[in-house]
């Protein structure tokens, strides 16, 4: 004969709650969820921290392409004189990671008479005359005695030559591509460069 259960017995078997495992199920879950939060919020800050440093790569590497072309297409230097100083037969852009000096005589930066910049007041900038910017201060007025000056001593561009082939393999003596890479480092975040490349052509 079978007894039914007192209804103590019954309410306290509906008031059961989650078990253990399950309670560690649900722990597991909202802490994957968190840290997935956490590395987009980290991502995001560390994208604004760079975005103006990003932002005048692009911009340098941009520059330098432009006077390249305008050199070249003004025939201010000819097609033989596009290359590396490293490059056979040489030509007038230094090799390897360069600072941004401004343009000497021949209006081209990256060259052997590249110059110290100077500030529209003159005075050469700071850190071997890397190119700088005169910035509003704390006021946030531009020509006032707090002005900051901000150097571009961090950056460096790149400029590189190569040969273009045809497909049948062999060399393309009326072309050159051009690769400009400007990086630059910045505390807390690891080194980062952006690049631009183009072709160069010897008919005018």
């Amino acid at each position: 004969m079978r007894l039914k259960k007192s209804t103590r017995e019954t309410q306290v078997a509906k008031q059961s709650g989650f078990t253990l495992v399950e309670v560690m199920i649900a722990i597991a879950v909202m802490s994957i969820g968190l840290l997935t939060v956490v590395a987009s919020i980290a991502t995001a800050m560390q994208a604004t921290q760079s975005a103006q440093e990003d932002l005048i790569a692009r911009q340098k590497a941009m520059d330098a392409l432009e006077s390249i072309y305008t050199a070249r297409n003004s025939q201010q230097v000819g097609f033989a004189a596009i290359n590396n100083t490293t490059a056979s037969p040489p030509g007038i852009f230094l090799a390897g990671a360069q600072p941004l000096l401004c343009a000497g005589p021949d209006g081209l930066v990256g060259t052997a008479d590249d110059v110290p910049c100077t500030t529209s007041g003159g005075v050469t900038c700071p850190n071997g005359g890397a190119e700088c910017w005169v910035l509003p201060g704390p006021d946030g007025i531009l020509g006032n005695a707090d002005d900051v000056t901000y150097s571009l001593s961090n950056f460096k561009r790149t400029i590189t030559f190569n040969q273009v082939f045809l497909s049948s393999g062999g060399i393309n003596n009326n072309m050159m591509a051009v690769s400009i890479s400007v990086s630059y480092t910045k505390d807390g975040l690891p080194p980062r460069t952006y690049t631009v490349n183009g072709l160069i052509s010897s008919y005018n």
